[in-house]
Parts: C-alpha cells; structure tokens; sequence
C-alpha cells in the first residue's frame, strides 16, 4: 500500500472540498477501496472518511410510506430494516445478498451503488423503488433519479467533488421481490440481477416496475415490459409477454461465466419468477 494522506472531515462541505482534489477517494465502507490500495489498484494520494459526517447513516420513514436512507447507513441495515422490507422487499432481499455477513456489517449502500457495478445487488431494488439519489457538493445540493445515475460500467454523472448523501425511496410497492442469479450460492457475483414491483387494485396492476442488473452497460429498467403490465389483470400469458419483453431490453456480454444468449433467456424466465413472487406478496 502506497503512503496517502487521510482526512476525517465532519462536514459535507469540508468532505467536498478534499474529494474534488486530483487522485481522492472517498471512504465509506471500505470493503472494496482498501481491498484495492492492498493490491495497488487504488493508488490514492488522499482518503477522506465519511465516518464523522452526521445524519448520512439515518434510515427515516415518513407517513406516507416513503423511505430515506442515508448513503453511509450498512447493508446489514438495509437488509434488517423492518419498514424497508416491508414496503421495499427487493431492496431488503438484494442486500442479503452481497458478500458475507462480515463484509454487509462494513459496506455502505452508497458505496455499494458509487462503485457504479453494473451487477450491483442493490441497485434493481433501487430501480423499482424509483429511488431519488441525494448528491451535494461544495456547491450545493441536487438529486438524480437512479435510472439516471450510471453512465457505464464504474461511472456516473458525479461531478468533481459530488458525494452520494441519500437515497429517497418514494413509492412504497404493494409486492416486490429480487432473485440474483449467481454460481455459487455465497460470496458470489451476479451474473443476472432482477427486481420486480407490483401495486394491485382490485386485481389490476396499476404500476409495474422491473428492475435488471448484469445484462447491460448500466443496470436499466424494462420499460416495455412495465407498459404491458400496466392495467391489466396479471395473467400466466402476461408475465410471459413481459418476461419476453424484459429479455428484449438487455444487451448482455458472453463471459467465462455465462453466454450472452443464456443470460437474455434467464432474463426471460427471472422477470416472470420476480413478477408472480411480487404478486403474491401484493395479494398478501
């Protein structure tokens, strides 16, 4: 590990100030930027600790259902919280997902989604949570729909000294679930993520989310496949319409793990498990 210069600020605005200096790096977790300096693929000249920063590892609910939580607050928090898996079951289930139970006591959602992974585990429950992403800067303060975050696989429309705060999670689902698709069944990375949200009235789906990890540049959501969805009273010809059209939207690669073409066909079958496991969950 090379020498580096370690700051602990206690303000947004301080924190800021030294991230946006060439060759900083944010610590938050740290499970994957000290793995990286140990192996000198991160070569910071500066670190600079969110740790001492107050109020960006609160998790709130508000009345109408809505859900804040702070960018430093653990996976294991996200993954225990009783309101999140509630009313944003994908979420809860995603991070269950990621590493060991060691590794989500340390990892932070915010760095967990800032590593700008195309396989993130919680990033589909973000997407069909419709999750707001808080930034602020020296500048100030602004927001990004999730969907809107990522630019490609490890980047994002972060500017020079922006710093994920929260993320706002504003429309609780009636029913939704994630499956992760992976090779091993611990510590493992997925090669196809896939969240689905279903709110049902009187049988009908009025809004429909799906969210897809691991099969293209950026995680993305199925809009197509929402649209089909929508209005309609959910049949076993339905989902399989969606399934299809979820497939449709991805753009996988071929890898030492997986075929393009089998990733595109679990997409397929994934979108229909998600979509009858968020129905029932709606159905109660």
């Amino acid at each position: 590990m090379k020498n580096f210069e370690y700051f602990e600020p206690t303000t947004l605005a301080e924190a800021s100030r030294l991230f946006a200096q060439e060759h900083a790096q944010l610590l938050a977790g740290g499970t994957d930027l000290v793995i990286g300096m140990k192996a000198y693929t991160e070569t910071p000249q500066s670190v600079i600790s969110l740790q001492n920063i107050p109020g960006l590892d609160d998790v709130t609910t508000y009345s109408d259902g809505s859900i804040t939580i702070g960018a430093m607050t653990k996976v294991r928090e996200v993954e225990l919280s009783e309101d999140i898996q509630e009313h944003h079951t994908a979420l809860a289930e995603g991070a269950s997902e990621i590493g060991s139970i060691q590794i989500r006591n340390l990892a932070t959602i915010g760095g967990n989604i800032a590593h700008a992974s195309p396989a993130a585990d919680t990033v589909a429950g973000l997407l069909v949570a419709d999750a707001q992403v808080g930034i602020a800067s020296a500048e100030g303060e602004r927001t990004v729909p999730i969907d809107e975050l990522f630019t490609g696989p490890g980047q994002t429309v972060l500017k020079a000294g922006e710093i994920i705060t929260q993320f706002r999670l504003p429309n609780p689902a009636s029913g939704s679930h994630y499956i992760k698709h992976k090779i091993r069944e611990v510590m493992d990375l997925a090669f196809i993520g896939v969240a689905s949200a279903i709110n049902l009235d009187n049988g009908t789906i009025t809004d429909a989310k799906i969210g897809l990890a691991a099969v293209a540049p950026t995680p993305i959501r199925a809009t197509e496949a929402e649209n089909l969805l929508k209005g309609k009273e959910p049949t076993d010809e339905l989902l399989q319409q969606a399934g299809e059209a979820a497939a449709a939207a991805t753009s996988p690669i071929s890898d030492l793990r997986c075929s393009a073409e089998h990733r595109k066909e679990m997409v397929d079958v994934l979108t229909r498990r998600t979509l009858q496991h968020a129905l029932d969950r709606a159905r109660g």
